[in-house]
Protein backbone atom coordinates (compact mmCIF):
# COMPACT_ATOMS: atom_id res chain seq x y z
CA UNK A 1 0.00 0.00 0.00
CA UNK A 2 1.30 3.81 -0.85
CA UNK A 3 2.76 5.38 2.22
CA UNK A 4 0.75 8.75 0.73
CA UNK A 5 -1.45 9.69 3.16
CA UNK A 6 -2.39 13.36 2.24
CA UNK A 7 -2.53 14.90 -1.23
CA UNK A 8 -2.09 18.49 -1.94
CA UNK A 9 -4.03 19.92 -4.74
CA UNK A 10 -3.39 23.50 -6.71
CA UNK A 11 -7.14 24.69 -7.01
CA UNK A 12 -10.28 24.54 -5.49
CA UNK A 13 -12.77 24.16 -8.36
CA UNK A 14 -14.63 21.61 -9.53
CA UNK A 15 -11.74 19.41 -10.45
CA UNK A 16 -10.45 19.40 -6.96
CA UNK A 17 -13.75 18.84 -5.54
CA UNK A 18 -14.20 16.09 -7.58
CA UNK A 19 -10.45 14.42 -7.15
CA UNK A 20 -10.80 15.14 -3.28
CA UNK A 21 -14.31 12.76 -3.46
CA UNK A 22 -12.49 9.84 -5.37
CA UNK A 23 -8.94 9.87 -3.16
CA UNK A 24 -11.77 9.55 0.31
CA UNK A 25 -13.17 6.28 -1.31
CA UNK A 26 -9.18 4.85 -1.38
CA UNK A 27 -9.11 6.30 2.48
CA UNK A 28 -6.48 9.59 1.22
CA UNK A 29 -7.13 13.07 2.54
CA UNK A 30 -6.78 15.94 -0.01
CA UNK A 31 -6.04 19.16 1.55
CA UNK A 32 -6.68 21.90 -0.90
CA UNK A 33 -4.91 25.61 -1.81
CA UNK A 34 -7.43 28.02 -3.26
CA UNK A 35 -6.91 31.99 -3.18
CA UNK A 36 -10.93 32.28 -4.28
CA UNK A 37 -14.09 30.58 -3.54
CA UNK A 38 -13.22 26.67 -3.26
CA UNK A 39 -16.35 24.38 -3.85
CA UNK A 40 -13.43 21.90 -3.38
CA UNK A 41 -13.56 22.64 0.28
CA UNK A 42 -16.90 21.66 0.95
CA UNK A 43 -15.42 17.83 0.33
CA UNK A 44 -11.83 18.10 1.36
CA UNK A 45 -10.21 16.90 4.50
CA UNK A 46 -8.42 20.43 4.85
CA UNK A 47 -8.71 23.81 2.95
CA UNK A 48 -6.51 26.74 2.75
CA UNK A 49 -7.38 30.43 1.82
CA UNK A 50 -4.21 32.20 0.73
CA UNK A 51 -2.59 33.79 -2.22
CA UNK A 52 0.12 32.39 -4.26
CA UNK A 53 2.64 34.99 -2.77
CA UNK A 54 1.79 34.23 0.69
CA UNK A 55 5.32 31.94 1.54
CA UNK A 56 4.44 30.89 4.91
CA UNK A 57 0.82 29.84 3.67
CA UNK A 58 2.85 27.97 0.80
CA UNK A 59 5.20 26.24 3.23
CA UNK A 60 2.68 25.16 5.84
CA UNK A 61 0.23 23.66 3.35
CA UNK A 62 3.70 21.50 1.71
CA UNK A 63 4.64 20.95 5.16
CA UNK A 64 1.06 18.97 5.58
CA UNK A 65 0.81 17.05 2.85
CA UNK A 66 2.92 14.02 0.96
CA UNK A 67 2.63 14.61 -2.60
CA UNK A 68 1.54 18.26 -4.08
CA UNK A 69 -1.04 17.95 -7.69
CA UNK A 70 -2.85 20.57 -9.04
CA UNK A 71 -6.20 21.02 -10.73
CA UNK A 72 -5.26 24.03 -12.97
CA UNK A 73 -2.35 24.86 -15.36
CA UNK A 74 -1.27 28.13 -14.48
CA UNK A 75 0.18 28.26 -10.83
CA UNK A 76 3.04 30.68 -10.78
CA UNK A 77 6.33 29.67 -10.83
CA UNK A 78 7.52 31.36 -7.80
CA UNK A 79 4.79 29.04 -6.00
CA UNK A 80 5.76 25.87 -7.49
CA UNK A 81 9.93 26.77 -7.00
CA UNK A 82 9.06 26.93 -3.38
CA UNK A 83 6.42 23.80 -3.13
CA UNK A 84 8.77 21.81 -5.28
CA UNK A 85 11.62 22.59 -2.81
CA UNK A 86 9.61 20.79 -0.14
CA UNK A 87 7.28 18.07 -1.88
CA UNK A 88 7.46 16.27 -5.07
CA UNK A 89 4.83 17.79 -7.54
CA UNK A 90 2.52 15.21 -9.75
CA UNK A 91 2.65 15.87 -12.68
CA UNK A 92 6.18 17.21 -13.36
CA UNK A 93 7.22 20.96 -13.79
CA UNK A 94 8.06 20.01 -17.46
CA UNK A 95 4.38 18.86 -18.16
CA UNK A 96 3.37 22.30 -16.65
CA UNK A 97 5.70 24.27 -18.72
CA UNK A 98 4.94 23.02 -22.15
CA UNK A 99 1.33 23.66 -21.06
CA UNK A 100 0.93 26.74 -20.54
CA UNK A 101 2.47 28.18 -23.44
CA UNK A 102 0.87 27.35 -26.78
CA UNK A 103 4.04 27.67 -28.52
CA UNK A 104 6.12 25.81 -26.14
CA UNK A 105 3.83 23.29 -26.76
CA UNK A 106 3.38 23.16 -30.45
CA UNK A 107 6.94 23.06 -30.80
CA UNK A 108 7.39 20.14 -28.27
CA UNK A 109 4.41 18.50 -29.87
CA UNK A 110 6.04 18.74 -33.47
CA UNK A 111 9.17 17.94 -31.63
CA UNK A 112 8.03 14.10 -30.91
CA UNK A 113 6.58 13.89 -34.36
CA UNK A 114 3.21 14.72 -33.99
CA UNK A 115 0.84 17.09 -35.78
CA UNK A 116 -0.54 20.31 -34.78
CA UNK A 117 -2.10 23.28 -36.94
CA UNK A 118 0.32 25.67 -38.70
CA UNK A 119 1.73 28.58 -36.58
CA UNK A 120 3.62 31.61 -36.38
CA UNK A 121 4.87 33.23 -33.27
CA UNK A 122 3.13 36.94 -32.81
CA UNK A 123 5.41 38.15 -30.12
CA UNK A 124 3.57 41.91 -30.36
CA UNK A 125 0.75 43.52 -31.92
CA UNK A 126 3.32 44.89 -34.72
CA UNK A 127 4.11 41.60 -35.65
CA UNK A 128 0.48 40.85 -36.45
CA UNK A 129 0.41 41.87 -40.09
CA UNK A 130 3.92 39.86 -41.01
CA UNK A 131 2.16 36.76 -39.20
CA UNK A 132 -0.75 37.19 -41.47
CA UNK A 133 0.81 37.60 -44.65
CA UNK A 134 2.85 34.28 -43.78
CA UNK A 135 -0.15 32.37 -42.83
CA UNK A 136 -2.91 33.21 -44.60
CA UNK A 137 -6.63 33.65 -43.63
CA UNK A 138 -8.56 32.12 -41.95
CA UNK A 139 -6.45 32.04 -39.43
CA UNK A 140 -7.04 32.15 -35.23
CA UNK A 141 -5.10 34.33 -32.94
CA UNK A 142 -4.60 32.66 -29.59
CA UNK A 143 -2.88 34.47 -26.51
CA UNK A 144 0.13 31.84 -25.82
CA UNK A 145 -0.71 31.49 -22.01
CA UNK A 146 -4.20 31.59 -19.57
CA UNK A 147 -6.88 30.87 -22.61
CA UNK A 148 -9.56 28.64 -21.63
CA UNK A 149 -13.35 28.04 -23.14
CA UNK A 150 -12.41 30.57 -25.74
CA UNK A 151 -10.85 33.18 -24.16
CA UNK A 152 -8.40 35.30 -25.54
CA UNK A 153 -8.70 34.44 -29.28
CA UNK A 154 -9.95 35.74 -32.05
CA UNK A 155 -10.56 35.20 -35.63
CA UNK A 156 -8.83 36.34 -38.14
CA UNK A 157 -10.93 36.16 -41.89
CA UNK A 158 -9.20 38.65 -44.09
CA UNK A 159 -5.31 40.12 -44.27
CA UNK A 160 -6.90 44.01 -43.24
CA UNK A 161 -8.64 42.84 -40.14
CA UNK A 162 -7.49 44.80 -36.96
CA UNK A 163 -7.20 43.16 -33.46
CA UNK A 164 -5.35 42.47 -30.75
CA UNK A 165 -4.87 39.73 -27.79
CA UNK A 166 -3.25 41.75 -25.11
CA UNK A 167 -0.19 39.41 -25.13
CA UNK A 168 2.30 37.60 -26.52
CA UNK A 169 0.27 35.11 -29.15
CA UNK A 170 0.30 32.80 -31.76
CA UNK A 171 -1.24 32.91 -34.83
CA UNK A 172 -2.83 29.30 -35.91
CA UNK A 173 -3.67 28.05 -39.44
CA UNK A 174 -7.03 27.35 -40.14
CA UNK A 175 -7.69 22.92 -39.74
CA UNK A 176 -10.71 21.85 -41.71
CA UNK A 177 -11.57 19.11 -39.31
CA UNK A 178 -14.39 16.55 -39.36
CA UNK A 179 -14.52 15.65 -35.47
CA UNK A 180 -12.50 17.03 -32.16
CA UNK A 181 -12.31 13.90 -29.70
CA UNK A 182 -9.98 13.61 -26.63
CA UNK A 183 -8.41 11.04 -24.95
CA UNK A 184 -7.99 10.48 -21.26
CA UNK A 185 -5.01 9.15 -20.66
CA UNK A 186 -2.80 8.21 -17.31
CA UNK A 187 0.66 7.20 -16.59
CA UNK A 188 2.06 5.90 -13.48
CA UNK A 189 5.39 6.68 -11.32
CA UNK A 190 6.00 2.79 -12.94
CA UNK A 191 5.54 4.04 -16.39
CA UNK A 192 2.42 2.16 -17.16
CA UNK A 193 0.19 4.13 -19.42
CA UNK A 194 -3.59 3.48 -19.60
CA UNK A 195 -6.21 4.89 -21.67
CA UNK A 196 -9.93 5.40 -21.47
CA UNK A 197 -11.68 5.35 -25.08
CA UNK A 198 -11.65 8.70 -27.45
CA UNK A 199 -14.89 10.68 -26.69
CA UNK A 200 -16.42 12.68 -29.76
CA UNK A 201 -16.57 16.42 -27.99
CA UNK A 202 -19.14 19.08 -29.66
CA UNK A 203 -18.25 22.71 -28.58
CA UNK A 204 -20.43 25.83 -28.12
CA UNK A 205 -19.26 29.21 -27.89
CA UNK A 206 -15.89 27.94 -27.10
CA UNK A 207 -17.19 25.76 -24.67
CA UNK A 208 -17.80 21.85 -24.20
CA UNK A 209 -21.09 20.97 -24.37
CA UNK A 210 -20.95 17.13 -24.77
CA UNK A 211 -18.79 14.58 -24.93
CA UNK A 212 -19.90 11.10 -26.61
CA UNK A 213 -18.94 7.75 -26.16
CA UNK A 214 -18.43 5.46 -27.88
CA UNK A 215 -16.91 8.66 -30.31
CA UNK A 216 -18.48 6.73 -33.30
CA UNK A 217 -15.04 6.66 -35.36
CA UNK A 218 -13.39 3.92 -37.22
CA UNK A 219 -11.83 1.93 -34.50
CA UNK A 220 -8.47 2.71 -36.45
CA UNK A 221 -8.87 6.29 -35.74
CA UNK A 222 -9.42 5.85 -31.88
CA UNK A 223 -6.28 3.17 -31.48
CA UNK A 224 -4.12 5.92 -33.23
CA UNK A 225 -5.60 8.62 -30.85
CA UNK A 226 -4.46 6.49 -27.90
CA UNK A 227 -1.00 5.93 -29.06
CA UNK A 228 -0.53 9.50 -29.61
CA UNK A 229 -1.81 10.46 -25.86
CA UNK A 230 0.44 7.54 -24.92
CA UNK A 231 3.14 9.07 -26.65
CA UNK A 232 3.02 12.47 -25.23
CA UNK A 233 2.73 11.19 -21.58
CA UNK A 234 6.14 8.73 -22.13
CA UNK A 235 8.21 11.92 -23.79
CA UNK A 236 7.23 14.06 -20.87
CA UNK A 237 7.97 11.51 -18.16
CA UNK A 238 4.75 12.17 -17.06
CA UNK A 239 2.76 11.02 -13.47
CA UNK A 240 -0.80 11.19 -13.60
CA UNK A 241 -3.73 11.68 -16.05
CA UNK A 242 -3.77 13.92 -18.94
CA UNK A 243 -6.44 15.23 -21.41
CA UNK A 244 -5.17 15.66 -24.94
CA UNK A 245 -7.62 17.13 -27.54
CA UNK A 246 -7.21 15.81 -31.37
CA UNK A 247 -8.88 16.68 -34.77
CA UNK A 248 -9.74 14.52 -36.86
CA UNK A 249 -8.78 15.25 -40.71
CA UNK A 250 -8.85 13.80 -44.17
CA UNK A 251 -4.86 13.02 -43.93
CA UNK A 252 -4.76 12.03 -39.87
CA UNK A 253 -4.98 13.08 -36.53
CA UNK A 254 -3.74 16.51 -35.20
CA UNK A 255 -3.14 17.38 -32.11
CA UNK A 256 -4.79 20.16 -30.83
CA UNK A 257 -3.91 20.78 -27.24
CA UNK A 258 -3.02 19.05 -23.94
CA UNK A 259 -4.22 19.63 -20.51
CA UNK A 260 -1.54 18.00 -17.62
CA UNK A 261 -4.47 17.27 -15.24
CA UNK A 262 -8.15 15.58 -14.82
CA UNK A 263 -10.26 17.26 -17.79
CA UNK A 264 -13.88 18.38 -18.50
CA UNK A 265 -14.34 15.76 -21.43
CA UNK A 266 -13.37 12.81 -19.24
CA UNK A 267 -16.05 13.32 -16.71
CA UNK A 268 -18.18 10.68 -18.38
CA UNK A 269 -15.98 8.06 -16.80
CA UNK A 270 -17.56 8.59 -13.89
CA UNK A 271 -20.66 6.44 -15.39
CA UNK A 272 -18.93 4.15 -18.05
CA UNK A 273 -15.98 2.79 -16.42
CA UNK A 274 -15.13 1.65 -12.73
CA UNK A 275 -12.15 3.47 -12.04
CA UNK A 276 -12.98 7.22 -12.88
CA UNK A 277 -10.74 9.67 -14.20
CA UNK A 278 -10.23 11.44 -11.02
CA UNK A 279 -9.43 8.21 -9.25
CA UNK A 280 -7.33 7.42 -11.84
CA UNK A 281 -5.23 10.57 -11.53
CA UNK A 282 -5.06 9.72 -7.34
CA UNK A 283 -3.79 6.41 -7.87
CA UNK A 284 -1.11 7.81 -10.40
CA UNK A 285 -0.22 10.42 -8.19
CA UNK A 286 -0.33 8.68 -4.85
CA UNK A 287 1.85 5.71 -6.38
CA UNK A 288 -1.01 3.04 -6.64
CA UNK A 289 -1.55 0.79 -9.34
CA UNK A 290 -3.46 1.91 -12.46
CA UNK A 291 -6.66 0.98 -13.38
CA UNK A 292 -7.79 -0.48 -16.92
CA UNK A 293 -10.00 2.28 -17.70
CA UNK A 294 -12.33 -0.28 -19.55
CA UNK A 295 -15.55 1.44 -20.41
CA UNK A 296 -19.11 -0.65 -19.14
CA UNK A 297 -21.28 1.43 -20.77
CA UNK A 298 -21.71 4.50 -23.20
CA UNK A 299 -22.46 7.97 -22.15
CA UNK A 300 -23.16 11.10 -23.38
CA UNK A 301 -21.68 14.13 -21.27
CA UNK A 302 -23.26 17.47 -21.19
CA UNK A 303 -22.20 20.41 -18.81
CA UNK A 304 -24.36 22.83 -17.61
CA UNK A 305 -23.75 26.13 -18.53
CA UNK A 306 -25.29 28.63 -16.32
CA UNK A 307 -28.95 28.76 -15.91
CA UNK A 308 -28.58 25.16 -17.27
CA UNK A 309 -29.34 24.56 -13.70
CA UNK A 310 -32.86 25.44 -14.27
CA UNK A 311 -33.15 22.17 -15.80
CA UNK A 312 -31.87 20.22 -12.49
CA UNK A 313 -35.51 18.92 -11.28
CA UNK A 314 -35.97 17.64 -14.31
CA UNK A 315 -32.63 16.05 -14.90
CA UNK A 316 -33.19 14.52 -10.95
CA UNK A 317 -36.12 12.54 -12.32
CA UNK A 318 -34.65 11.47 -15.91
CA UNK A 319 -33.75 7.58 -15.51
CA UNK A 320 -30.32 6.41 -16.39
CA UNK A 321 -29.23 9.61 -15.43
CA UNK A 322 -26.41 10.86 -13.15
CA UNK A 323 -26.20 14.66 -12.09
CA UNK A 324 -22.84 16.10 -10.21
CA UNK A 325 -23.33 19.89 -9.01
CA UNK A 326 -20.23 21.49 -8.06
CA UNK A 327 -21.78 23.73 -5.33
CA UNK A 328 -20.96 26.74 -6.81
CA UNK A 329 -23.24 29.35 -5.32
CA UNK A 330 -23.51 32.25 -7.83
CA UNK A 331 -24.91 31.44 -11.48
CA UNK A 332 -23.55 33.44 -14.61
CA UNK A 333 -23.70 32.98 -18.03
CA UNK A 334 -20.91 30.63 -19.36
CA UNK A 335 -20.58 29.34 -15.74
CA UNK A 336 -19.59 25.59 -15.30
CA UNK A 337 -22.35 24.69 -12.40
CA UNK A 338 -22.24 20.80 -12.67
CA UNK A 339 -22.41 17.81 -15.80
CA UNK A 340 -25.23 15.56 -16.23
CA UNK A 341 -23.83 11.76 -17.11
CA UNK A 342 -26.71 10.09 -19.44
CA UNK A 343 -26.34 6.58 -20.00
CA UNK A 344 -26.96 5.22 -23.66
CA UNK A 345 -26.34 1.33 -24.17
Amino acid sequence: MTEIGCIGILGGGQLGRMLSVAASRLGLRCHIYEPGDAPAGDVAHRLTTASYEDRDALTRFAESVDVITYEFENVPTSALDLLESLRPIRPNRRALAVSQDRLTEKTFLNGIGLATAPFVDVPAQDDLAAAIAQMGTPAILKTRRMGYDGKGQIRIEDAGQTGWTGAPSVLEGFVDFSAEISVIVARGADGQVAAFDPGLNVHRGGILRTTTVPCGLPARVATDAVLIAGRIVNALDYVGVMGVELFVTETGLIVNEIAPRVHNSGHWTQAGCAVDQFEQHIRAVAGLPLADGRRHADVVMENLIGHDMDRVPELLATPRTQLHLYGKADIREGRKMGHVNRITG
